[in-house]
């Protein structure tokens, strides 16, 4: 063992990282849960269905390639939890480890040299000012490491201030979105595979929005990823 491990180890010790499950100190190789917790995830198995739900939320609104969706959202459980760390409370690399699971499976299904470019869905600026970061960044980021695959935040950017979209209605969040975003590099996604990533899906209003920009600027598919879907 080398001291720089030793070093590591002491202070591990005494200023463990906790499990954002159960609250337990991590052990050595975990990162964010711990594998009880991992393990435990209410999953969504998306990524060998011929008959793949999320894709389905999108049929007669917009053409979607692929879909694929990590983790059930449960109010009040570990996945909202963890949205609401990532969101809320400066834990990016909650986005980023979780990204690369989901990637992790993508992969394993072969369907990961399906994409040319992966795109974030964006913030507007004023709340990346505030929250510091985009929390689809993250999860794209960690995607794109395991795709091997390059991702960018210069493509689209959110132009309007939208208002949240909690409790709003699956019409009312279409009408909040229809004319928020503008492609603003346009050779960047012609005729390329776009992924599309975001951290919950629940309409699906914000995704489409953004696929009708991107399809009508030259890109040639779109396919969705996310960390949970609202069932």
């Amino acid at each position: 063992m080398t001291p720089a491990s030793l070093l590591s180890d002491f202070f591990a010790l005494f200023f463990p990282n906790f499990c954002f499950g159960c609250h337990d100190a991590l052990k050595k190789g975990e990162e964010i849960l711990c594998s009880q917790c991992l393990s435990e995830l209410p999953r969504l198995d998306y990524f060998q269905s011929d008959n793949n739900p999320l894709v389905n939320r999108f049929i007669g609104r917009v053409p979607m390639k692929h879909g694929w969706a990590l983790l059930k959202f449960q109010k009040a459980g570990i996945v909202q939890n963890l949205l609401h760390q990532l969101k809320y409370k400066n834990r990016p690399e909650i986005g980023e480890r979780l990204g690369k699971i989901l990637a992790q499976k993508i992969k394993e299904a072969n369907q990961a040299g399906e994409i040319d470019l992966i795109i974030p869905v964006p913030l507007h600026k004023n709340r990346i000012r505030m929250r510091g970061y985009n929390q689809s960044s993250m999860i794209a980021r960690g995607i794109s490491e395991v795709f091997e695959v390059p991702h960018s935040e210069m493509v689209i950017k959110r132009v309007s201030a939208t208002k949240t979209q909690t409790k709003k209605s699956k019409v009312e969040r279409w009408e909040n979105v229809n004319y928020a975003f503008q492609v603003i590099d346009v050779d960047a996604i012609s005729t390329k595979r776009i992924l599309l990533v975001d951290d919950v899906v629940t309409t699906g209003a914000t995704i489409e929005a953004i696929a009708k920009c991107l399809l009508n600027a030259g890109a040639r598919e779109i396919s969705v990823a996310c960390l949970a879907e609202v069932l």
